[in-house]
């Protein structure tokens, strides 16, 4: 499933378009209607966690930016300075079959109320939603990499192509796109990519009793966090998955935010500048040390069950009756 840092590198691939006009539609979506956006204008690109909004309007009159603030902050500099505008592909943990990586249910910062098409009015939001295998394509169409089991090698079929008068196009893969004739309301605090991303909010939900790798997926409190970066953070902080926050010191649940918001910005810093993102527990078989990885699916009770990678020996966990001792400085 595309994480937090792949939507902000859609969303860096989208931005050109803003302002520009629709003058030719496609896809093969029969719950969204392509043919809706004939002639809109896109007039604006916004992202929170894992989720793209994009405003489309029936005139070209730009509204003032500061009627509509961004729901994220800009993105660095040397980032820009260092992206491309071609194709984008989705994660690596998009490969994997199963659901492992779907996105916990319930508020995940947003507030809307969304449909299959466009409500009447001059203000058009569509939220796209990319699930396990979704992606946007700039200017180039995705192409077969293998035979399917038939043994043909037929190209995947874009849920939606956007032609703008620009001469250049969008097209989307496997997306989930839904209308709303309201603004999102969105929590930035919860954007673990955001500059304004609570630490504290974000270290008063680590610290129940549930296990940690159950808390780090919940997109109330880290939006944008997704099955790669909640591997990647735990072992960094050498923390077992199934400790349960409350038997962490405060030092413990700082380092795992310290390195959730580090290899996230990471991430994103390498996309910009064409780097493999490197992972030191994610589907290995052994860890940096040479010890031998375990691999299960784990998850609440009754609710989605995600693959999860932990080293034994540098991530032990913790004894219910023996809580994590802080030292006194």
């Amino acid at each position: 499933m595309p994480e937090g840092p792949s939507v902000r590198k859609f969303h860096h691939l989208v931005s050109p378009f803003v302002g520009q006009q629709v003058v030719k539609t496609g896809g093969s979506s029969k719950k969204l209607n392509p043919a809706g956006f004939q002639s809109l204008w896109l007039q604006d690109a916004q992202v929170h966690g894992k989720k793209l909004f994009l405003r489309f309007d029936p005139d070209e009159e730009i509204v003032c930016p500061g009627n509509n603030p961004p729901l994220s902050a800009p993105l660095h500099k040397e980032w820009k300075e260092e992206a491309g505008h071609h194709q984008e592909v989705s994660d690596q943990s998009s490969g994997s079959p199963g659901g492992d990586d779907a996105v916990p249910s319930g508020d995940d910062g947003l507030q809307c109320l969304w449909g299959d098409s466009p409500a009447g009015g001059a203000e058009r939001w569509l939220q796209v939603s990319f699930g396990l295998f979704g992606s946007i394509w700039v200017n180039e169409f995705s192409r077969a990499k293998k035979a399917n089991k038939r043994g043909d090698w037929r190209d995947p079929s874009p849920r939606l192509v956007l032609h703008f008068g620009g001469g250049g196009f969008l097209a989307f893969y496997n997306c989930q796109m839904v209308w709303s004739s309201s603004s999102p309301v969105v929590r930035p605090t919860s954007d673990i990519l955001s500059e304004k991303f609570h630490r504290g909010q974000a270290l008063e939900a680590l610290g129940r009793e549930q296990p940690v790798c159950y808390t780090l997926l919940d997109q109330r409190y880290f939006s944008g966090l997704g099955n790669i970066i909640k591997n990647e953070a735990l072992f960094r902080a050498g923390i077992h998955p199934l400790s349960p926050g409350s038997l962490l010191g405060l030092p413990r649940l700082e380092a795992l935010v310290d390195h959730v918001v580090a290899f996230s910005a990471g991430w994103l810093r390498g996309k910009f500048q064409g780097r493999q993102q490197h992972t030191q527990i994610y589907q290995k078989e052994r860890c940096p040390a040479g010890h031998q990885v375990v691999k299960e699916a784990l998850g609440p009770p009754g609710g989605l069950q995600r693959l999860t990678w932990w080293c034994p020996q540098c991530q032990p966990r913790l004894s219910p009756d023996e809580p994590e001792q802080v030292e006194p400085s």
